[in-house]
């Protein structure tokens, strides 16, 4: 298992098995599939299914979001896979497992340098940055970022934590070569942190606040002013060739803004919810809420979005992450743009 397959969330619990979560996850969507095409007249009569994604854990759940909310989808059913990085996502769009995923603006771009591109990308869910910082141990002399020349720094590869890293690095003329990168999934880099193995770290989501409050660390930068704020949300290209399912995306779209608006007006509710299903203090959310630049919302298509992927490729290029230059604007369709650019 490579370590993309092994981020868990470093908040104390099991590190999942991606193939199992995949096979009871996507897999069975996958497998559901198969049945309804080849069993008989009853089973083709059923409720069309929407296989969608889950990544991470938080305020992207929307499987914890639709429930709490009481949001149902009416005329067809959705099956839920959960994900731990946005790659897994992309894997499973090309093997056929999903309809819808969610992922960061990073992991479309190595496709892109790659041969295979089974998806779209057909909205922008926009939110959070502050949600995505370097942090340093308690005590660390680093008190700027021109002072990670020759540090050793944990991110995680082929993420927005390696992005913004990079990005950083070349705020204040230091290059990748300037450090010792330390590639690492979340588990891991958590531990080695709190062991002091490194000298900071490049991370995202709930173990920013775990070690604020349980560590001592401290926030060397966020995320903010180097990452756009972006999340790309993705289709397979036979969904949207089917008519059908094209048209259950599109209801699904409008599903996630309900969802997004419900959580901005019920925010005690939603991060007690989020703090319960993770298994961190209340605190921790409301700590990670409180820092929040922006909060999520859906976004159509447009060139402004195309040109920060864009220059997320360029980076990625430059750096010679990835074998090739690409150009993003393929992996791109509008055509939910009217129902997305409606009011919620």
């Amino acid at each position: 298992m490579t370590d993309l397959e092994r981020q868990a969330w470093a908040l104390g619990e099991p590190e999942p098995n991606w193939n199992r979560r995949f096979l009871l996850g996507g897999g069975l969507a996958l497998g559901g599939g198969l049945l309804l095409s080849g069993c008989g007249r009853h089973e083709q009569a059923a409720e069309p299914v929407l296989r969608v994604s889950v990544t991470g854990r938080g305020e992207g759940d929307q499987e914890l979001l639709q429930r709490l909310a009481g949001i149902t989808t009416p005329g067809f059913k959705v099956n839920f896979a959960h994900f731990e990085s946005g790659h897994l996502v992309i894997e499973a769009l090309n093997s056929r497992a999903l309809d819808y995923g969610g992922m960061s603006e990073i992991p479309p771009v190595f496709a892109a340098a790659s041969t295979t591109q089974s998806f779209r990308q057909i909205a922008v869910l926009h939110g959070d940055v502050n949600n995505q910082v370097v942090l340093v141990p308690k005590g660390s002399q680093i008190q700027t970022l021109a002072d990670l020349k020759d540090k050793r720094i944990g991110y995680v590869r082929a993420t927005t934590s390696q992005y913004f890293l990079i990005r950083m690095l070349r705020s204040v003329g230091l290059d990748w070569k300037d450090i010792t990168p330390v590639a690492m999934g979340v588990a891991d880099g958590a531990a080695a942190f709190s062991s002091g193995a490194l000298d900071a770290w490049a991370i995202y989501g709930f173990p920013i606040q775990r070690a604020l409050a349980t560590q001592g660390a401290r926030i060397l930068k966020t995320a903010l002013g180097f990452l756009s704020g972006n999340y790309i949300v993705s289709a397979h290209v036979d969904a949207l060739a089917d008519t059908k399912k094209s048209e259950l995306i599109g209801r699904y779209l409008q599903i996630t803004r309900q969802g997004y608006a419900w959580a901005a007006g019920h925010q005690d509710e939603w991060t007690a919810a989020i703090a319960q299903e993770i298994g961190v203090p209340l605190a921790y959310v409301r700590d990670q809420f409180a820092r929040k630049s922006a909060s999520y919302e859906l976004r159509p298509v447009d060139a402004a979005a195309i040109a920060s992927q864009q220059e997320v490729a360029d980076v990625f290029a430059g750096a010679g992450l990835i074998p090739r230059a690409v150009d993003v604007r393929p992996l791109w369709d509008d055509r939910f743009n009217a129902i997305l650019e409606r009011k919620a």
